[in-house]
């Protein structure tokens, strides 16, 4: 049984050798900067916007410098983690927004509490019922946003291209059954120091 075990160990080590040099992160196994597609500029740019915001982010609270995870990607920013209440976390993506060079943030950061299934199950369906409805909306670019539903308050982030779009989303938000209040944070293009030509 021994030997078995042994041989088993070793055949994993001999598979795990054959794999080619690799990056790993937060995001999993990467491919190396030689593979990489992005150019050399838009790698150096990405680079200093992820030291940037984390820089931003210890300063907020050095705590985040454990439980948060950033990445940006060709001026994509994603980050991962958990904080202890909604509101940290629609800070942090504010932050994220402020970013210079910020082209999207895709904020995946999951709210620490004991784990409450019928609270989890409302809230859910909330997100759903109100991602359906931009979705449908042909006045709304659903793309564009982000939403969380935490206690049947809906937190929505994005980037609306009018101020009739932003108008547009909070109000399918305000019209979903249960919903206790919106915390909208839509920035118009327009806002955005760097847009895309």
């Amino acid at each position: 049984m021994k030997n078995k075990f042994f041989i088993f160990v070793l055949f994993l080590l001999f598979l795990t050798s054959c794999v080619g040099t690799s990056s790993k992160g937060i995001f999993g196994t990467g491919v190396t900067i030689a593979y990489d597609p992005r150019t050399l500029g838009t790698q150096i740019d990405d680079s200093i916007m992820d030291k940037d915001l984390d820089t931003k982010l210890l300063l907020m609270n050095k705590n985040y410098f454990l439980s948060i995870n950033t990445k940006v990607l060709d001026g994509r920013i994603f980050i991962t983690g958990k904080v202890d209440n909604p509101e940290e976390k629609l800070k942090i993506t504010k932050l994220a927004w402020e970013i210079k060079g910020t082209r999207s943030v895709k904020n995946d950061i999951k709210v620490k509490e004991k784990f409450n299934f019928k609270q989890s199950a409302k809230d859910l369906l909330i997100t759903s019922q109100l991602r359906s409805a931009i979705i449908f909306n042909k006045k709304i670019k659903a793309v564009n946003y982000n939403i969380d539903t935490y206690k049947k308050k809906i937190y929505v982030y994005g980037i609306a291209k009018t101020s009739e779009e932003r108008s547009e989303v909070i109000k399918e938000a305000k019209q979903i059954l249960d919903v206790k209040d919106v915390i909208a944070s839509i920035l118009l293009v327009e806002d955005l120091r760097i847009q895309k030509d």
